[in-house]
């Protein structure tokens, strides 16, 4: 099965799906939310309407490692999504993940109205891929 990437934030949710068999990640969609109610009912309908079986989502971490309010909104987050869905939701680090969204668009050329809009779902990629990348290693050892 799939697993769709998640890149949680106050305003908007990046959403990324891997192929079948979870080797490529690629950007999907951005979601535009109104709080975390709205989030996790939009995120849940998304897992079942793209067939996802995990659900990968982003821990915002601090440089050294420690969890800060943001972390801590997005574990409950990602517990009342975990409830409500059945499904596995995974949290990775994502640290530096919208940074390096941004600054690849940047330097793709996309123009900062643009660039606003697809930031969530490439930073959604990012972590999605670091993830699949890191089972697969897991798997080869």
């Amino acid at each position: 099965m799939r697993a769709l990437g998640v890149d949680p934030g106050a305003r908007r949710v990046g959403l990324a799906l891997s192929d079948e068999d979870r080797i490529l990640a690629s950007p999907h969609s951005t979601l535009e939310v109104g709080g975390l109610e709205d989030a996790v009912q939009r995120v849940v309908a998304a897992a079942a309407e793209l067939e996802a079986g995990t659900l990968v989502v982003g821990l915002p971490l601090r440089l050294d490692g420690s969890e800060g309010q943001s972390a801590f909104r997005v574990r409950r987050f990602a517990a009342a999504v975990a409830e409500r869905s059945g499904l596995e939701v995974v949290l990775w680090d994502e640290r530096l993940s919208s940074a390096a969204a941004e600054r690849a668009l940047r330097e793709g050329g996309v123009s900062g109205r643009r660039r606003r809009g697809l930031t969530d779902r490439v930073a959604a990629a990012l972590l999605l891929q670091s993830y699949l990348d890191a089972q697969r290693d897991a798997r080869e050892r």
